[in-house]
C-alpha cells in the first residue's frame, strides 16, 4: 500500500493489525514482572489499541544483565564489522518489508498522518543502512611516536547503552541512536516513551528477526519516573542517549552523578526562529516554509519553527502569505491521503497546548488564526493551527517550547535586533534566516546560536550531517559518522619495540 490509497482502505487494515505490548528481552516477548499494564489508547479517535507492560526497575535490571551478558559473550560486540552491517543491512530490508504495518503503527499510536508515517519508516531504513555501510569504512589511528614504540588510538564499543526516546518520532528517533550504538558493537536497551511503546517494540521484533543475538537489542515499555529512571540510575550502564525535555534531561544527568558517572547525551528540543529581513527572496516560498516548520507532525518537532521575527517593514506582507499558506495545514483524518496535520499525541499535551493558546491571550499578542481545539467530535485530539502577532520575545509562548502548532510573530526594526531576539533564549537548536544578500546571510548564519542552521529554506536535512546542539538545547549530537563516537570509547595502547 501507499498514502494514496484511501482512509477506508487504511482504516481497515489497522483494523486487523495485531501487536504485542510486551516487552522485548533477549529477543523474547515478556509481560512486566510485575504484573502491572498501562492503556494505550489512539489519538486519532481515542479507540484503546493495547495493554501495554509497565516496567519498572525489576524490568531494566533484566533488561541490563541481557544486554552486559550479550556484550561480554561477543556474539555482536567483537564480530568483525563486516558481519554487523550485513546483519543490519538485514534489519534495514526487513524494515522497508514492514513499511505498512509500521506506519499505520506510527500513526495509530502517535498520530502523523499516514503519508508522513510512512515517510518515517523510510527514513528509519536509511539510518540503518547508514550506519551499516559505514562500520567496514572506520580506522584507528597511529601515534606519532619515536622509532622504539608502536601506539594505536583505537576505538571500543562502550558497553551497554540505554537509549531513552520521545513519542513525536517513534521509530525514527530509537533509529538515530540503534543505528551508531549497535553498528558501534554495543548492546542497547532501549525505553520508548509511553505515549509511542508499539512500533518500538516492533522494531525490536524485526532486529531479532534480521539475526541480533538474544540481549543486543532490548525494548523496555514504561513510564520515564520508573523504567526511564532506571536505566538512568543503573550502575550497569554505560551511556544513556536521550531525547525530549530539558527538564528531564537535567534529571539524566542528576542519575549519572548520583550512580557510575556514565555518559549522558541529551536533545532536549528548541524555540527556533525564522529570521526574515527586509530583503528576503520570494515571501511566497518563505512563508510556504514557515508554515511546514511550525504546522508538520502538529508542531510536535524538536526542531519546529516556532517563533517568526520579522523586519516590521514586511510583516503585514509575509502575515498575509502565511495565513493562505496555512489553509491546507488544517487538521484531519490521518488516513486521508491529503491530510497534511494530523493528531496530538494525547490529550495531556492537547490540555499542554491549549494552555499556552490562553497564555498567549493573556499576555497580549494577537490571535491571527486558529487558537481553538479542532473534530473534538472525533474522540480525538486535534489543534488548528494557530498564529499569534504582535508579540514580543519576552512572553511565554515566545520562550517555552510548546510542542504543538503555534506559531509565534515577533515584529523587530532592522537585523542586528532580528538576530539579538533570535539568540534571546535558552535553546540552541535549529534557526533560519531569509535574505538575499549572500555575505548578510554568512555573517548571521554565525551569529545565531543554534547547531542546525538554514537560509533561505527550514528544516533541511541528511542522515550524513549532524544534527548538533547549542545550550540547554542538549550534549552531543545525533546524526552523521560522529554521532558513533558518542558510542566509543577511545584506548591508547603503547608498545615498545
Amino acid at each position: 500500500m501507499t498514502a494514496t490509497v484511501d482512509a477506508t482502505a487504511w482504516e481497515t487494515r489497522a483494523e486487523q493489525l495485531t501487536f504485542s505490548g510486551d516487552a522485548l528481552i533477549a529477543n523474547e516477548l515478556v509481560p512486566a514482572r510485575s504484573g502491572e499494564v498501562f492503556e494505550k489508547r489512539s489519538p486519532v479517535d481515542g479507540r484503546t489499541l493495547a495493554q501495554v507492560a509497565s516496567c519498572d526497575t525489576e524490568d531494566v535490571d533484566e533488561a541490563v544483565r541481557a544486554a552486559r551478558k550479550a556484550f561480554d559473550d561477543g556474539a555482536w560486540s567483537r564480530i568483525a564489522p563486516r558481519e554487523r552491517k550485513r546483519i543490519l543491512l538485514d534489519f534495514a530490508s526487513r524494515i522497508l518489508d514492514a513499511k505498512d504495518e509500521l506506519a499505520l503503527l506510527v500513526t495509530l499510536e502517535m498520530g502523523k498522518p499516514i503519508g508522513d508515517a510512512q515517510g518515517e519508516v523510510d527514513a528509519v531504513a536509511q539510518c540503518i543502512s547508514y550506519y551499516a555501510e559505514a562500520l567496514d569504512k572506520l580506522f584507528g589511528e597511529i601515534g606519532p611516536t619515536a622509532p622504539d614504540s608502536l601506539t594505536l588510538v583505537t576505538k571500543e564499543p562502550a558497553g551497554v547503552v540505554g537509549a531513552v526516546t520521545p513519542w513525536n518520532y517513534p521509530l525514527l528517533m530509537p533509529a538515530w541512536k540503534l543505528g551508531p550504538a549497535l553498528g558501534a558493537g554495543n548492546s542497547v536497551v532501549l525505553k520508548p516513551a509511553e505515549q509511542t511503546p508499539l512500533s518500538a517494540i516492533r522494531l525490536g521484533q524485526i532486529a531479532a528477526e534480521a539475526g541480533l543475538p538474544p540481549g543486543v537489542l532490548n525494548v523496555v515499555p514504561g513510564f520515564g519516573e520508573t523504567a526511564g529512571q532506571a536505566i538512568g540510575r543503573h550502575m550497569d550502564v554505560d551511556v544513556v542517549g536521550f531525547t525530549g525535555s530539558g527538564e528531564v534531561g537535567k534529571l539524566f544527568l542528576r542519575y549519572a552523578g548520583e550512580s557510575n558517572m556514565k555518559a549522558v547525551w541529551l536533545e532536549c528540543g528548541g524555540k527556533s526562529p525564522n529570521v526574515v529581513l527586509a530583503d528576503a527572496p520570494d515571501l511566497d516560498d518563505a512563508a510556504a516554509q514557515i508554515a511546514a516548520g511550525i504546522f508538520g507532525n502538529s508542531g510536535q518537532v524538536c526542531n519546529a519553527g516556532s517563533r517568526l521575527i520579522v523586519d516590521r517593514s514586511i510583516g503585514d506582507d509575509l502575515l498575509d502569505r502565511l495565513l493562505a499558506a496555512t489553509e491546507p495545514w488544517q487538521p484531519g483524518n490521518p488516513f486521508e491521503p491529503d491530510t497534511r496535520m494530523g493528531a496530538i499525541v494525547d490529550e495531556t499535551q492537547l490540555e499542554r497546548v491549549l494552555s499556552y493558546i490562553d497564555a498567549g491571550r493573556g499576555e497580549g499578542a494577537r490571535l491571527a488564526t486558529g487558537g481553538n481545539r479542532a473534530l473534538a467530535d472525533s474522540g480525538g485530539y486535534y489543534v488548528e493551527p494557530t498564529i499569534f502577532t504582535d508579540a514580543t520575545n519576552r512572553m511565554k509562548i515566545a520562550q517555552e517550547e510548546i510542542f504543538g502548532p503555534v506559531l509565534t510573530v515577533i515584529p523587530v526594526d532592522d537585523p542586528d535586533a532580528a538576530v539579538a531576539a533570535a539568540n534571546d533564549t535558552t535553546y540552541g537548536l535549529a534557526a533560519a534566516v531569509w535574505t538575499r544578500d549572500i555575505s548578510r546571510a554568512h555573517r548571521i548564519a554565525r551569529a545565531l546560536r543554534a547547531g542546525n542552521v538554514y537560509v533561505n529554506t527550514y528544516d533541511r536535512g541528511d542522515i550524513s550531517l549532524p544534527f548538533a546542539t547549542f545550550k540547554q538545547s542538549g550534549i552531543g549530537i545525533d546524526k552523521s559518522i560522529h554521532a558513533i563516537d558518542k558510542y566509543v570509547r577511545i584506548k591508547t595502547t603503547w608498545i615498545s619495540i
